[in-house]
């Protein structure tokens, strides 16, 4: 199926309509990085302490010397054999970004429950290499509504994405991208999370996709992504000859 075809002069009066909201897209997503950057922070008090491939961190210590910091909650917990694909496909899209982030003054920093060993294998299979630490042991993911305990899903509902919902609609592990601030005064202060499809605009092939003639080409949420090193041979064009 394809979509109507018309003359080269219909074709620019639909795209001028389209840039129009186009414009309007991008107003709004001015206004909302605005808002974003208005909303009020949360000191944070309690003493995190994360496993790194140099040691015991604090979160302090994850800042490494700059004042903001960006936790990006990974999918991976104790007990799994590999690393959710949809966070996978968006960590795919990390490493490019990292010198222009950390000459901004933002650190980037995975966090997942699982076991630093299985941490560190995974990220060599997909060759990554952001920094990745494990919370095990630590409320962190917990507190932050990315991880719930099978007490937690054996309730009527658990917190995520600032809604309670139904156990049945949720995980052990859920994805999430939270921001912080840490002051001259060494002080640490909660400033945005977000959640769900939240952070989509980070996952550059998602962005590009939207461009092409078939979009997403999806049958639900990112249904056809896998991960980088499982893909089988790629699709190829229609052949005049078949």
């Amino acid at each position: 199926m394809q979509n109507e075809v018309v003359s080269r002069e219909e074709w620019l009066e639909a795209r001028r309509a389209l840039l129009a909201k186009e414009k309007e897209a991008t107003r709004l997503r001015d206004s909302v990085n605005a808002a974003r950057l208005a909303l009020p922070w949360v000191k944070v008090d309690k003493n995190y302490v994360f496993e790194t491939p140099e040691g015991r961190k604090s979160l302090a210590d994850l800042f490494d010397g700059r004042s903001q910091l960006l936790i990006y909650h990974f999918m991976l917990g104790p007990d799994w054999d590999a690393g959710c694909t949809g966070c996978s496909f968006l960590s795919d899209h990390v490493d490019g970004a990292l010198p222009h982030l950390n000459h901004h003054d933002v650190t980037w920093v995975a966090v997942s429950r699982a076991p630093l060993d299985k941490i560190a294998a995974y990220k060599q299979r997909m060759g990554w290499q952001f920094p990745w630490v494990s919370s095990f042991g630590s409320d962190f993911n917990f507190d932050y509504h990315v991880s719930f305990s099978p007490g937690d899903l054996a309730k009527d509902k658990v917190f995520y994405n600032f809604t309670p919902m139904q156990p049945a609609d949720a995980n052990d592990e859920l994805p999430g991208l939270s921001a912080f601030y840490r002051n001259d005064k060494g002080e640490i202060f909660h400033t945005y999370s977000s959640y769900a499809r939240g952070p989509e605009e980070l996952i550059g092939t998602l962005m590009i996709l939207d461009r092409a003639p078939k979009g997403r080409n999806e049958d639900s949420t990112m249904n056809f992504v896998r991960r980088h090193d499982e893909y089988e041979e790629a699709p190829k064009a229609p052949s005049c000859c078949h």
